[in-house]
């Protein structure tokens, strides 16, 4: 049976997307904000990821201990994940149970109370996050590489918020920022499932359509300059591994040259998994880098990737220094292997074969109905749906030509930042 799609949007703005999926009796409906770490400025910095924890705290119709029984004696699972450019909360439940999400995720959008005392407890919870994160080799070292990558656009600072901002913020403010951004004219809904798209899109009209839009938030604006001459730093710590990151300075999702550089980042460090919720699994082994750093104990590992967002990002490749190396010799080795694409036109075969892992890797990440779920309102925070269902076919489209040429565009040693991570060796936080 043909999966049925149906996208309309409500009279107070609320974009909905239907995928109709009779695989299994189970539906998954996520409803996505377009709020994220970007829309922040210091002295706020985090707001919108504790803004997320409070949305678990209940409203007066579901409290939150009601709430968590009801959803795990159903079968069902729920979270929610704040990005750079978004938030957004999830469940998926038996199909014959979905009404309680449906029920919760209205609610919610206009109800939470945000309590003084939860919201104190929630902050400490957040406080002793960011403090685990800070003892992380590669938290300290990639939020060094992302401060020096952008100094004025809002991507400069981490999802999770500045402690001294996190400690400082209010409750007030957190509510200020919630009815801001939670209106249905800021939302995007997407279900897929076993259900009946007109009973299902009649019950989302019930439950949601007399909550009331509100302005249009505007997004922070705040283009990052183009970068003149590389940067280099180094963060010490605690550990015994010297880690070095190199951050180029990466498109967004909505660019044709999205494409030709992912079809790039399988060749050379193996696919990057795009679904932040799932999937992954393809090896790196026959990528290039592993081959030439690797293989030739440069490094003990790697790893290489981007990620999708509304305004260019990264494209961060991570080196593991080999203990018997330097991490000037493993990046002498990296920037040979990107010469030799920057040269050469990369074989049709090596292409094929890159193309291949990738979208082996996208299709890990769209199997079950909760990421097929996941891709639909996704997909509509950077572009719209149409570029989830066109990826594999504009990967395949991909030439050699178009491989050298983004990889002599983008992978320039001037606009880069490359940031080096040494232990004291203590293995304890100064």
């Amino acid at each position: 049976m043909l999966n049925t799609f149906t996208k309309t949007k409500l009279s107070n703005g609320l974009t909905i997307l239907l995928k109709e999926i009779h695989t299994a009796p189970l539906i998954s409906s996520w409803v996505w904000y377009r709020v994220g770490s970007r829309d922040e400025a210091p002295p706020l910095t985090g707001i919108s990821h504790l803004v997320e924890h409070m949305q678990f705290k209940g409203t007066p119709q579901f409290p939150a201990s009601v709430l968590d029984r009801a959803i795990s004696r159903d079968g069902g699972m729920r979270n929610a994940f704040t990005f750079l450019d978004w938030t957004t909360y999830f469940e998926t439940m038996p199909a014959d149970k979905i009404d309680i999400a449906l029920r919760l995720e209205a609610d919610r959008m206009i109800n939470s109370e945000f309590d003084e005392k939860e919201f104190s407890s929630e902050r400490t919870v957040v406080i002793s996050e960011r403090e685990g994160d800070e003892n992380e080799p590669m938290f300290r070292l990639g939020e060094a590489v992302q401060q020096a990558a952008f100094r004025i656009h809002s991507y400069h600072h981490e999802v999770i918020g500045d402690m001294a901002d996190l400690k400082t913020m209010t409750r007030d403010d957190l509510y200020k920022h919630y009815r801001a951004y939670y209106v249905p004219n800021n939302a995007v809904m997407g279900v897929a499932g076993d259900f009946d798209t007109k009973d299902m899109l009649a019950r989302i009209q019930e439950l949601f359509e007399s909550i009331p839009a509100g302005p249009i938030p505007p997004r922070l604006a705040r283009p990052e300059p183009e970068q003149r001459g590389e940067v280099r730093l180094s963060v010490e710590g605690p550990g015994e591994t010297v880690y070095t990151q190199v951050a180029y300075r990466f498109p967004p999702a909505s660019h044709p040259d999205f494409f030709a550089l992912s079809v790039l980042d399988s060749l050379l460090a193996g696919p990057s998994n795009l679904n932040m919720f799932g999937g992954g699994g393809i090896s790196n082994k026959t990528s290039r880098l592993y081959r030439s750093l690797v293989d030739r104990e440069f490094v003990v590992g790697l790893s290489g990737g981007s990620n999708v967002t509304v305004d260019p990002f990264l494209y961060q490749i991570t080196l593991i220094i080999h203990p018997n190396k330097k991490p000037d010799e493993a990046l002498a080795a990296l920037d040979d292997e990107i010469k030799r694409v920057q040269a050469d036109f990369v074989s049709k075969e090596e292409i094929a074969r890159a193309i291949k892992q990738a979208r082996a890797n996208f299709a890990y990440g769209t199997e079950n109905i909760t990421n097929q779920a996941f891709w639909l309102g996704y997909s509509e925070m950077f572009a719209d749906y149409k570029w989830f269902e066109t990826y594999l076919e504009k990967m395949l489209k991909v030439t050699p030509k178009d491989v050298q040429r983004v990889a002599r565009e983008y992978l320039r040693p001037q606009a880069r930042v490359v940031g080096t991570y040494m232990p004291m060796g203590n293995g304890e936080s100064e």
